[in-house]
């Protein structure tokens, strides 16, 4: 009996590599005759990179750059032995990087981001997979244009400081001088939001808030990135702010789709493609998913949503675990997920939670196991 096990990570607590062995362990206790096979998954944020690495034929490799704040970090990606890169933005200016206090959505930026794909030109990469989430940033990208060589200039002609409310200031984008290695690169990005860069479903609005943004901050950021499009779409005849991801990470999205002319791909379908997911769910009894909260947002291009798109596809029924199960979840029956649970067995903290998540996912998945078999000899 071939069982398929693709969860994403469990964010602060359990990696998806980790997630999936655990699952599996449970899987083993309750049927140590099952063939189980761990496809670890990931939506583009944080865990991408590890994600495919242990799904897809590569090394993951490490490059010293700055993080939102200008400060030095080492972030990891992987090059696949097909020459693609694998970049999560999260590595360089990820909000998980800066301690709650330090944020600072005016100032942040995602000029590391940059760096990280230049480390990716520099390995001979022409085609890089750009994962988008987690971000501590709201500039537009500017900052990793900045890094790839372009040039953010005010009415006086002077470069703009970082972060997103410099934006404000924004006259003009020389683009000039960004590496002439991305004009034969392709640029994928890959991410699990389909938001526009400004307004009420915007960047600054909708996450603003999670990355420290007051309410009048929030207002001045999105003002500034409307100034921001204002400008790109003067200079390049083509406006980007409504395109679905624009407002992904802060607004890299719109940076990347203006001046990289990167396409856009839900971040699972991508780790999926890489990881053989599709052929993995053929012949299947059963797919276990799973992520650390799941509820109505979880239908917006998340993990356990793109998983069970798959398995339904080839008739194989879904059982998500989670940590926790909020509001809505209910909707994911109708995408696939056949069954869900949270795997906290009583009142629990998010600290002991986070601590023992290996083991209450395998004993969640062991009893989901046993359950499934006492069906299915039933049905005999």
């Amino acid at each position: 009996m071939k069982i398929v096990i693709a969860p994403d990570s469990f964010k602060e607590s359990v990696s998806a590599p980790e997630a999936a062995a655990a699952i599996a362990r449970g899987v083993k206790a309750a049927h140590p005759g099952a063939h189980a096979v761990c496809v670890p998954m990931a939506d583009g944020g944080e865990g991408t990179v590890e994600a495919v690495l242990a799904a897809a034929s590569g090394q993951a490799r490490t490059r010293t750059v700055n993080d939102a704040l200008g400060h030095k970090v080492d972030a990891e990606w992987g090059l696949l032995d097909d020459g693609t890169a694998v970049i999560e933005m999260a590595a360089a200016a990820g909000l998980e990087l800066i301690a709650p206090a330090r944020r600072d959505p005016m100032r942040a930026s995602s000029h590391g981001v940059g760096e990280l794909m230049l480390a990716a030109l520099d390995a001979g990469a022409r085609r890089i997979i750009l994962g988008l989430g987690g971000s501590a940033t709201n500039d537009a990208g500017a900052g990793m244009l900045t890094a790839l060589g372009a040039r953010l200039l005010d009415a006086q002609g002077r470069s703009l400081p970082p972060g997103g409310a410099a934006l404000a200031a924004l006259d003009r984008v020389d683009a000039h001088g960004l590496d002439a290695r991305l004009a034969q690169t392709e640029i994928i990005v890959a991410s699990d939001v389909d938001n526009p860069l400004c307004g009420p479903q915007g960047a600054s609005h909708v996450f603003g808030p999670q990355k420290g943004a007051a309410p009048e901050q929030v207002a001045a950021l999105d003002a500034a990135l409307a100034r921001c499009a204002d400008v790109c779409a003067r200079e390049l005849g083509v406006d980007h702010r409504h395109h679905p991801g624009a407002g992904a990470a802060g607004g890299l999205g719109f940076a990347a789709r203006a001046f990289l002319n990167a396409s856009f791909r839900p971040g699972v379908d991508v780790v999926a493609e890489l990881g053989g997911l599709a052929d993995a769910v053929q012949g299947a009894a059963l797919v276990f998913t799973g992520e650390g909260r799941m509820d109505a947002q979880t239908l917006r291009g998340k993990t356990p949503a793109g998983v069970a798109r798959i398995a339904q596809a080839a008739g194989v029924p879904v059982v998500a675990l989670a940590g926790s199960l909020g509001e809505g979840y209910e909707a994911l029956h109708a995408c696939g997920i056949n069954a869900a649970f949270s795997i906290a067995p009583g009142p629990i903290t998010l600290q002991q939670a986070c601590a023992d998540a290996a083991r209450l996912l395998h004993d969640r998945a062991r009893d989901v196991m046993l359950l499934w078999l006492a069906a299915q000899k039933r049905m005999l």
